[in-house]
């Protein structure tokens, strides 16, 4: 998953962002509401931690605004010291999903990005799946069967992305756009190691991913073998 946290406090968001990292979330930083726009209008998030008293003239509230007023249907959590109930009451009606009141301890926090995200899923068409795969976003995991697959974070968030997509061409620059942040990067030889040790977890599983060459990866389903 990536998120975009919206936080001008640099020791909040800092904190944020390395115990997130560290849960496996790819996790760009925003320090103001421009900043903040900027980064939604360029890129995909899946999740938007935000902040409402930001600086620059630009509050969290107008940014919550202007994000849904173009159709966007990204899960927000804000996380703000403003605790009155009025403010909590205009916030949501806006369309923020969850709000967090400062200080807050990580664990609810993480408990509430999974419970939204399963919300978020669950407003979907329904359970991703492709052959045998199934897509268990809340748990960020993948199953086969019921039996969750050996991933590590870079291995799951390749997968996740082309079942999200499946049947679909998945470029390489939108694959390293899901699993890094602003301040990584990956080669593309970096992409073609992941595929490989996926595709060999895929085995027997009703799904391949196949190579469009020039283009990127696409994740289809296949006939099982398994009665072979």
């Amino acid at each position: 998953m990536r998120l975009l946290i919206v936080e001008d406090d640099t020791q909040i968001g800092d904190s944020l962002r390395s115990a997130l990292g560290r849960a496996g979330h790819a996790v760009d930083i925003a320090r103001n509401g421009a900043e903040a726009e900027h980064a939604l209008a360029g890129a995909e998030f899946d999740l938007v931690l935000l902040d409402l008293g930001l600086p620059g003239g630009k509050s969290g509230t107008e940014v919550l605004r202007a994000l849904r007023a173009r159709g966007s249907k990204t899960p927000v959590i804000v996380i703000t010291a403003r605790d009155g109930v009025g403010e909590r009451v205009d916030t949501l009606d806006l369309g923020a999903d969850d709000y967090l009141v400062k200080p807050f301890e990580l664990s609810e926090l993480q408990a509430r990005i999974r419970a939204v995200l399963r919300r978020a899923v669950a407003n979907t068409a329904g359970p991703v799946q492709v052959g045998r795969l199934r897509l268990m976003s809340e748990r960020k995991t993948v199953e086969c069967d019921g039996a969750a697959l050996e991933l590590s974070p870079r291995e799951y968030g390749l997968l996740e992305v082309l079942m999200m997509r499946a049947g679909t061409v998945v470029s390489k620059a939108q694959i390293e756009e899901h699993l890094c942040n602003w301040d990584d990067a990956l080669a593309e030889s970096a992409i073609e190691l992941y595929v490989h040790r996926v595709r060999r977890k895929l085995d027997r599983a009703g799904a391949e991913i196949r190579t469009a060459r020039g283009f990127g990866y696409m994740l289809v389903p296949v006939e099982s073998d398994a009665a072979a």
